[in-house]
């Protein structure tokens, strides 16, 4: 099988390209080549490519910055997202696309399902949502997976900046009352192959839709810090202490939804795919860095 997927240097593109071989081919295409500002280049690149399936996984992700660069959030998450399922349409494609909690406005006491009524309270929300809508109308073959918390080895992410401040600190205040599924991007860009092969195999109408796509099992940030914290001192000895602050005490220009637990119910019970533990994968992800930095062997 080979992949079209939007963006170079994001995590997942980085975790997608890990697992390819001799049965999966992975292109990442961004810019030059691709820019998903200008709809004309997306078709070119995509056609190029000859794909048997399109992972649009690019996007602006500048969470805060979204609200004062509103024209370039929307250009990219909304534009853009829709002139990747054109582009896929036009060529026979599926196309599959990663959305995010923030499309919730954060508000519901139970984890949100597929079905459940959006409000983002952020400019970064409401252009991912406008994103899922531009795909729907523009291709009816297409599945958005909505995720959340997303870490890994690669890039700039939760786990990697607790770990380069446990460096210099020895107590951190992290936010305690905003609930989460943290998500690795290496489980995300497997269950993605997964997907996608049973799109590419079958048109059946149940496989395509919005699907959420996070960790199994919840914490909180400041409860994701402390494993972080737990797992650094199983390899160092080094103890950090985390106290618990609330969202009001680490103001942002974008608002964080309060609650942003995914229930992967469908899509478990459609694509046979269950997400593995948040601390199963957190504790792979902390083992890796550590081995990359000769910590441990």
């Amino acid at each position: 099988m080979r992949l079209a997927v939007t963006g170079k240097n994001g995590q997942v593109t980085r975790a997608l390209q890990a697992l390819a071989g001799p049965d999966l081919q992975i292109e990442a295409i961004g810019r030059p080549e691709l820019d998903l500002a200008d709809a004309a280049s997306v078709a070119l690149a995509l056609q190029d490519v000859q794909a048997d399936a399109v992972i649009s996984a690019a996007a602006y992700t500048a969470v805060d910055k979204a609200e004062s660069e509103s024209d370039m959030a929307f250009a990219v998450n909304r534009d853009g997202a829709g002139a990747v399922a054109a582009a896929a349409n036009k060529l026979g494609l599926p196309v599959l696309h990663l959305s995010t909690d923030y499309v919730f406005a954060g508000t519901k006491d139970a984890p949100y399902v597929e079905t459940d009524e959006t409000g983002p309270t952020s400019v970064y929300g409401q252009s991912k949502l406008e994103g899922e809508q531009a795909i729907a109308a523009a291709t009816a073959n297409f599945a958005i997976f909505r995720t959340a918390w997303v870490y890994s080895v690669y890039g700039n992410n939760f786990v990697k900046t607790m770990l380069r401040l446990a460096d210099t600190r020895d107590e951190l205040n992290v936010v305690a009352d905003q609930v989460g599924c943290p998500t690795s991007a290496h489980d995300i860009a497997t269950a993605l192959v997964a997907a996608a092969g049973q799109m590419v195999e079958s048109d059946a109408a149940d496989l395509r839709g919005i699907f959420h796509l996070a960790g199994s099992g919840e914490t909180s940030w400041a409860g994701f810090a402390r494993y972080i914290f737990e797992l650094r001192a199983e390899k160092t000895g080094k103890s950090m202490l985390v106290n618990d602050i609330a969202t009001s005490q680490y103001p942002t220009p974008a608002k964080r939804p309060a609650n942003s637990r995914l229930d992967c119910t469908k899509l478990r019970d459609t694509f046979g795919i269950t997400m593995p533990d948040w601390r199963t994968s957190t504790r792979q992800v902390v083992e890796t860095l550590f081995k990359e930095a000769g910590v441990i062997s």
